[in-house]
């Protein structure tokens, strides 16, 4: 039973848990908000919120690999775009659990909502070539990379 369920958001959040990870924003609701929590201007609370999807990005002789960890979530929630002909968009929505009014929460830590992240790739990568898959939440975005021409070398006789 909270004490307070108005004032600190009712199941999400416990003022005697230490390890709660869930904080109160005084400023919630008011217009300014979002520039006060330094959220980029267009995005929605849980669009910023769910951003952080961890990605990698290494890149190898024959291609530029991106790698996103996405628990939870399956192909048909994740989009893999290109915009400009050069920009990766990866975006998707982890949506929420169904929530019984019988039930008690103790915690609640997974985020949802909206993400989106956005890279923009290099002039050698083909990005008509995107090859995208999925496997165990993890999303593996491969560019392959244009074949960089090696000069010709002609070997010239020395006479005399």
């Amino acid at each position: 039973m909270a004490l307070v369920p108005s004032i600190f958001g009712g199941r999400r959040s416990n003022i005697f848990d230490p390890f709660s990870l869930d904080i109160w924003d005084p400023f919630e609701g008011f217009p300014f908000s979002r520039t006060l929590a330094n959220f980029p201007s267009g995005t929605d609370r849980e669009t910023a919120v769910f951003t952080n999807a961890r990605v990698d990005w290494r890149e190898t002789p024959e291609a530029h690999i991106v790698q996103a960890d996405l628990p939870g979530l399956k192909k048909e929630e994740v989009k893999v775009e290109v915009e400009d002909g050069r920009i990766l968009k990866i975006s998707g929505e982890r949506s929420r659990e169904q929530e019984e009014k019988s039930d008690t929460w103790h915690r609640v830590e997974r985020s949802s909502g909206k993400f989106i992240r956005s890279f923009r790739m290099p002039e050698n990568a083909k990005t008509e070539e995107i090859k995208a898959s999925m496997e165990n939440g993890v999303l593996t975005v491969t560019v392959p990379k244009v074949e960089e021409k090696k000069p010709e070398v002609k070997a010239i006789n020395i006479s005399g």
